[in-house]
């Protein structure tokens, strides 16, 4: 939010903080140490949902009751709290979120001390970090990370293995054709999408989420809905911690969080980040899988599949049955629940005519019970084929871009035609470093991540 200019941009209010995965909010952030003295507390409740303490904050004679939030390593003896919330004027009512820290400013450079206490009540935080958590998944599959150490004296399949599946009483390779159930498309006619997406590049600044939301008319749905899991982005960061607790040989710990019967505030309560933990960011969205299994249920083929390799939707044909969010893997699909461009409840940046002019008319504003997702901005694909065909030339790698590849700064995400051998997304391909997410589930995706390698002896 800045020093509060930015308090009136819906989109910035609903992006998540990178760190804590929580978005409509300012809040102390304080050391896992001093909120345990202090008789501070977070905790989940069954759906997933994290509510915290409150605490009486005293700065130079000023006091404010301010929600607290618990961040690993955060220096004992230190708290946050971000400027720019709690503003009432020139704010739509909905808008007026947080606490105004600038209570406590006048020369920072003055404060001598600052006393934190507990008070009494629980607030409700707007987080994400449990949102779409699969229970007892294999999340070696999920972000790959190693030490450089290891990268370079070590064979790729130690750091890097490739997801095996049982064929006849051996042991192969998932990508194999030979376990596939389908048939493969001829992809060697045209153009094959793929986004390439590095994780030692990427920062977690959020550009990219800003950027398609801007681009593909994704909705602002506020704090209340995302609390109940309804964010309607199409593109999120996952935000991970390095823990020393490992389950392996611990099954009362495996049990615990086997099941479906397991809720997620169970799940969120054996998180357990390490005093000081590394932090990796991954970028997600829908896959765009070869061999989709969203596609294989909808009962009035509203998901189909493209030659270019993007997973389409006809938003139409959708009925809203959500069997496609229930088999995707990725969990990257959303709802829309209501009417979020003509409800009132909802009106934060285009219920009106003048909001209206945010949207762009290349991409369909979508209705009240259907299910949307990532196009892989299949607008930005065809408009530059088709200003290619116009001016008579050849498409140049770069040229295809998808708003959250024109929008990151750090050069993490690669989109481009792997059918051009020479592009860059190609090569990126053949990397050592590259994987899919849950590759053993065999989707085949579009989208690859390369290999996080940290400059540790240790991963």
């Amino acid at each position: 939010m800045g020093d509060g200019q930015q308090a009136n941009n819906p989109w910035l209010q609903e992006f998540p903080d990178p760190i804590t995965r929580t978005s409509w909010d300012n809040y102390l952030t304080v050391s896992k140490a001093d909120a345990e003295a202090l008789g501070l507390m977070n905790k989940h409740v069954a759906n997933g949902a994290l509510n915290g303490s409150y605490a009486n904050v005293t700065v130079n004679g000023v006091s404010l009751t301010i929600p607290v939030l618990i961040q690993p390593g955060q220096a004992k003896g230190s708290v946050g709290l971000s400027f720019g919330y709690g503003k009432t004027k020139g704010l739509k009512e909905e808008m007026q979120t947080g606490v105004n820290a600038f209570a406590f400013y006048h020369n920072f450079n003055t404060v001598q001390n600052v006393t934190v206490e507990a008070a009494a009540g629980e607030h409700e935080f707007a987080s994400v970090q449990l949102h779409n958590t699969l229970m007892g998944g294999r999340g070696g599959d999920i972000i790959k990370e190693t030490s450089l150490e290891i990268f370079n004296t070590k064979d790729k399949q130690e750091w890097n293995p490739m997801a095996m599946v049982s064929l006849n009483h051996k042991e192969t390779p998932v990508t194999d054709p030979s376990v596939d159930l389908w048939d493969e498309f001829d992809r060697s006619i045209g153009h094959h999408f793929n986004l390439s997406i590095d994780l030692n590049s990427c920062t977690g600044c959020g550009a990219c989420v800003i950027a398609c939301h801007a681009e593909n008319n994704v909705p602002v749905v506020g704090k209340s809905e995302v609390r109940r899991s309804r964010d309607m982005h199409w593109l999120r960061i996952d935000r991970y911690y390095s823990s020393e607790e490992s389950f392996d040989g611990d099954n009362e710990k495996k049990e615990n969080i086997s099941g479906l019967g397991s809720s997620l505030s169970e799940f969120g309560e054996m998180e357990h980040a390490s005093e000081n933990p590394q932090v990796a960011f991954q970028p997600i969205m829908c896959q765009h899988c070869n061999h989709a299994p969203c596609e294989t249920v909808c009962p009035v083929a509203a998901t189909s599949h493209g030659r270019q390799g993007q997973n389409h939707m006809a938003y139409n044909r959708c009925v809203g049955t959500r069997y496609c969010a229930n088999n995707c893997p990725y969990k990257v699909r959303r709802f829309n629940w209501f009417l979020y461009n003509g409800n009132d409840e909802f009106d934060y940046h285009m219920n009106d005519d003048l909001g209206r002019m945010v949207l762009n008319p290349d991409v369909v504003v979508r209705s009240r019970g259907v299910m949307e997702k990532c196009s892989m901005c299949i607008q930005m694909t065809q408009k530059t084929i088709l200003d290619a065909k116009r001016d008579g030339r050849v498409i140049k790698d770069g040229e295809f871009q998808t708003a959250c590849s024109a929008a990151c700064s750090s050069g993490a995400m690669v989109f481009g035609d792997i059918n051009d051998k020479e592009s860059q997304v190609a090569k990126l391909k053949e990397d050592n470093r590259m994987y899919h997410l849950l590759e053993h589930v065999g989707t085949k995706p579009n989208v690859q991540y390369q290999t996080k390698v940290r400059n540790t002896t240790e991963a």
